[in-house]
């Protein structure tokens, strides 16, 4: 029997139970810092999309002003303005529609015609952020789960593994210190390896949220400007946006 504190001793007499309970720690741990790497990344490129804005807005042209947002499919802020511009250019009404380079018109009426210009857009640019706001969220639910269960799967495979310990400690007849402490010491390392699953998936998820709303705000105002400028053909500067609401 092993008697030297290390994982390799608490792997080799853990039984699969216990062994199971690590791997899947192992698993949580590396899939937690995958998303944090990730949607890292991501929302860095969205605050630098949002940084882009006011270039837009300075631009000659809504073809210029596309440009000047960056066309990268994760853009989100790109994806707002054409969702706009489209839904405009769906009722035939578009400010822009002497603008050749944005396509063709849709001559087809169907129900939701009925709505006016202003709800009309109102409609598509909701549910345009609605979207994007859905893809920055995901895997922040995951991030959190991981960060309520991984101290209670470690607090398991702490409590299985002393179970084990003694067992195998009772059948062995051998009830020196030495022979105790080094099998409970290493199943309280599940314990430990679950408070180290979940403390970085707790401090991600709650500046992964803190970032989202910002990213929110940023597309929620570019939103109501558009919204305005579409209708209207001129920007309004306001703080809050009716998108939201």
């Amino acid at each position: 029997m092993h008697t030297n504190f290390s994982l390799l001793a608490f792997w080799s007499q853990g039984d699969y139970i216990s062994n199971i309970v690590a791997l899947i720690l192992i698993v949580m741990s590396v899939l937690t810092w995958t998303i944090i790497l990730l949607k890292t990344l991501g929302h860095a490129k969205q605050k630098s999309f949002s940084k882009r804005v006011e270039l837009f807005w300075h631009s000659s042209s809504l073809t210029a002003g596309l440009n000047a947002l960056g066309r990268r499919p994760d853009n989100v802020f790109l994806t707002l303005a054409q969702d706009g511009i489209e839904a405009v250019q769906h009722l035939e009404r578009s400010p822009i529609s002497q603008d050749s380079s944005l396509g063709a018109h849709v001559s087809e009426k169907q129900l939701h015609d009925q709505l006016d210009l202003s709800d009309w857009v109102t409609r598509a640019l909701r549910n345009s952020v609605e979207g994007s706001l859905a893809k920055l969220q995901s895997g922040l639910t995951f991030l959190a789960s991981i960060g309520s269960t991984a101290p209670f799967i470690g607090l398991f495979g702490t409590v299985w593994g002393i179970y084990h310990a003694l067992a195998r400690i009772g059948a062995s007849g051998q009830t020196s210190l030495d022979q105790v402490a080094g099998p409970i010491g290493e199943a309280l390392v599940m314990t430990a390896l679950g408070i180290a699953v979940a403390t970085p998936a707790v401090l991600a998820y709650n500046t992964l949220v803190r970032t989202n709303k910002t990213i929110a705000g940023a597309l929620n105002r570019f939103g109501y400007d558009l919204h305005t400028y579409l209708v209207t053909g001129a920007r309004v500067d306001s703080k809050q946006s009716h998108l939201s609401d």
